[in-house]
C-alpha cells in the first residue's frame, strides 16, 4: 500500500519534472515518516490530507505578505496534528522533542557509518 499522493490538489508536494523535491534532509525524513506511518495503518491518507489542507489554509489566512511558504513545515505540523489527534503522542511530547532537537549543535544530525554500534 502506498500513499495516494494528491498531484493536483492543495496538499500536493513540491515536484520538479515529476519527482519530489526536498530542499533539506529533514524534509525527506518528515515526508517518509508520514508515508511510513500511513502504510503501517496508523491513520488513513484522507485524515492526513485533511490535516495538511487545514494547516495550509491556516497559514494562508495568517501569513504576512513577505512570509515564504514552507510546505514541509506545514507537512510536519499536519503529521503532529494527526498523531496528537490519535493520542499516539501528546502535544507536550512533540513540543519537548522539537525543543531538544532544536538545541542540538548544527551538523549533529549527520552520523558516521559506525554510529549504529554506539
Amino acid at each position: 500500500m502506498s500513499a495516494p499522493m494528491d498531484i493536483e490538489g492543495p496538499a500536493a508536494p513540491p515536484r520538479s519534472n515529476g519527482e519530489l523535491v526536498f530542499a533539506e534532509p529533514w524534509e525527506s525524513r518528515a515526508f517518509g515518516m508520514a508515508v511510513t506511518l500511513y502504510e503501517a495503518g496508523a491513520f488513513t491518507w484522507p485524515e492526513f490530507q485533511a490535516a495538511l489542507i487545514s494547516r495550509i489554509a491556516a497559514w494562508e489566512a495568517s501569513a504576512e505578505p513577505d512570509e515564504s511558504y514552507d510546505y514541509y513545515r506545514l507537512w510536519l505540523a499536519a503529521l503532529e496534528d494527526v498523531l496528537a489527534g490519535l493520542r499516539a503522542v501528546s502535544t507536550d511530547e512533540v513540543t519537548a522533542r522539537a525543543r531538544a532537537l532544536g538545541r542540538r549543535p548544527e551538523g549533529h544530525d549527520h552520523r558516521g557509518h559506525d554510529d549504529h554500534l554506539h
